[in-house]
């Protein structure tokens, strides 16, 4: 229930229309029903086509009232009216449930993204790539599906409500006693409800497993068919699946087992309830055929409801394991106190950088100056904390001593979605979309147009063989971009770090996997962007080294500045 409620508490607005349609649906159901009992009247010929009970006596003093007289073709009007009405505000409330199913599904994948992209990198950095793409796919849809169910069990108790009303009006006893046996038969069957919840909670943290090594076994798939070491990790994915099968299949179980015990019971109480209603109470004909219609009527939506309930049970496991990954992420969120405008005119300077991962130390005293309109390159050994530097100089991190200053001013009170925007950032690994090479550049930037990406893909140096490609900037590059060399692609990766007009450029590693010449063709093309870029990049590759104004060497947490006639003892 607590999942119900919440589910009515973050989206109130479209709950509580569809609970009005659905309470109006009921209510005209309800009222066309309360027909029936003058209707059995006329049609058994009791009292000369009068009704003798409280209730038929009820209906046809209300309709004689309005000017209508209760016959056979009015009331089956009535009748028949009544549920083209409830036909129709159901159709409105359900559409309204799919559209809200749609929203919910959508809201949650975006409160998560939006949480995850805002939160600080060493936190993003722990999370699985897998674990994530389940809870924007299969955990929202299994949410939004659990809104569903939880809408449906207040319409279906809803439903009870209004059927009970009309009964009471007939036989208070009969009713009570239909309600007492009811509830029993929900507190009986709970214990399936539970197992449901057991095994979709299960399912929610198996399907997280599976996806997460899943999307780790695609992205080195190459390398696991070259050693023939493929067949390992097929043995652990089949075995995950078969963990996913077994609660599945719990679920499923569960599920039938609560509808196959649910309808004999009903049929045994409704066999129960007939007797006693003709025997016992000696009730008339027209009120036992209404009083065994409404309350078997009573009886099978108490057991739609707790099929429903054991629905969102199964679903509800998903919905509060995307809650938690979305607070856990606002609970990372990026600090954002820096408010002032950047600029880039003068230069940048790491100031006394103190920084460790627990108890490792990085730099003790890192100090490095880089001026505009330069070519600078970082090396060291493994460990060193070059991608930490370059992590610092983006804002993803802090140090823990010391500053980092953009002409001057600390980049802790700098905007740093501003400073951002100045930067462009060529990471490691040239990871390429799917998709064209002109979306490959802008990345669905809506300021950016076809003439940006052809403007970087020359400042890239690439616009040559783009240019060539039989479809141009549509080109499509293939699956991590395989369908261009690695000078290729690593050059369409500069050009998309050159799409916006970035005043800083940041390459980790831009030439680690090309051959000579294209490392050479990559290298000329720096040092041609230095003329009116501020250029950093990490590197170990001579060619880079020798093409760079300023070199420096980064061990034991310091940085040691290089002068030309040093830089040929790394060749």
């Amino acid at each position: 229930m607590r999942t119900l409620f919440t589910y009515i508490m973050v989206f109130p607005k479209r709950s509580a229309f569809v609970l009005a349609a659905l309470l109006i649906a009921g209510i005209a159901e309800g009222l066309s029903l309360t027909a029936l009992l003058p209707l059995l009247s006329i049609a058994v010929g009791e009292s000369g086509g009068s009704s003798e009970s409280g209730i038929g006596k009820f209906m046809e003093k209300t309709l004689q009232n309005v000017g209508i007289e209760p016959t056979l073709d009015t009331i089956l009007v009535i009748i028949v009216g009544g549920m083209f009405f409830k036909g129709l505000v159901l159709l409105l409330a359900n559409r309204q449930v799919g559209y809200t199913v749609a929203h919910v599904a959508t809201a949650l994948r975006l409160d998560l993204i939006e949480a995850l992209l805002a939160s600080r990198w060493q936190y993003y950095l722990r999370q699985p790539v897998g674990s994530l793409a389940n809870s924007v796919a299969t955990e929202a849809y299994r949410a939004a599906n659990g809104f569903e169910h939880s809408v449906n069990v207040l319409a279906l108790a809803i439903q009870v409500l209004v059927y009970s009303i009309v009964a009471l009006f007939i036989s208070w006893e009969a009713t009570l006693a239909s309600l007492v046996i009811g509830l029993f038969l929900l507190i009986a069957l709970n214990r399936l409800v539970t197992a449901t919840r057991r095994a979709g909670t299960k399912q929610t943290h198996l399907l997280r497993d599976l996806l997460t090594y899943l999307s780790d076994v695609l992205g080195s798939v190459k390398s696991l068919k070259a050693m023939a070491r493929d067949n390992v990790a097929d043995a652990i994915l089949h075995d995950q699946t078969q963990y996913l099968e077994k609660a599945t299949r719990k679920e499923v179980m569960n599920r039938a087992a609560l509808t196959a015990l649910q309808e004999p019971i009903l049929a045994a109480l409704t066999a129960s309830g007939l007797y006693i209603a003709l025997v016992v109470w000696e009730l008339s004909l027209p009120e036992v055929m209404l009083m065994v219609f409404l309350l078997t009527r009573i009886l099978g939506l108490l057991n739609k409801t707790q099929r429903r309930h054991q629905q969102l049970a199964a679903q509800e496991s998903a919905y509060w394991a995307l809650r938690k990954a979305a607070d856990d992420a606002r609970a990372a969120a990026e600090r954002a106190t820096g408010t002032l405008q950047p600029t880039l005119q003068k230069g940048i300077t790491l100031h006394h950088v103190q920084f460790h991962y627990g108890p490792k130390t990085i730099f003790r005293d890192l100090t490095i100056e880089i001026p505009i309109n330069t070519f600078t390159a970082v090396m060291g050994p493994s460990g060193a904390g070059k991608s930490t530097l370059l992590d610092l100089l983006c804002g993803l991190t802090e140090p823990q001593a010391g500053e980092v200053q953009i002409d001057g001013v600390s980049l802790h009170d700098i905007n740093l979605r501003q400073w951002r925007h100045m930067i462009g950032y060529v990471s490691q690994d040239t990871i390429l979309l799917h998709d064209t090479i002109m979306n490959n550049i802008l990345v669905g930037e809506p300021s950016l147009t076809a003439a940006d990406a052809e403007r970087a893909l020359r400042q890239a140096g690439a616009w040559e063989f783009v240019s060539k490609l039989p479809d141009g900037l549509q080109s499509v590059v293939g699956e991590r971009g395989n369908l261009l060399s690695g000078g290729q692609r690593q050059r369409i990766a500069i050009a998309r770090a050159l799409a916006h007009n970035p005043s800083f450029l940041i390459l980790d590693e831009p030439t680690s996997a090309l051959d000579p010449e294209s490392e050479q063709t990559i290298c000329e093309t720096l040092q041609q962007l230095s003329k009116n870029l501020t250029i950093i990049a990490v590197s170990h590759q001579p060619a880079v080294i020798n093409a760079a104004d300023r070199v420096f060497m980064l061990s034991n947490g310091i940085a040691e500045p290089l002068s030309q006639t040093d830089t040929p003892k790394i060749r």
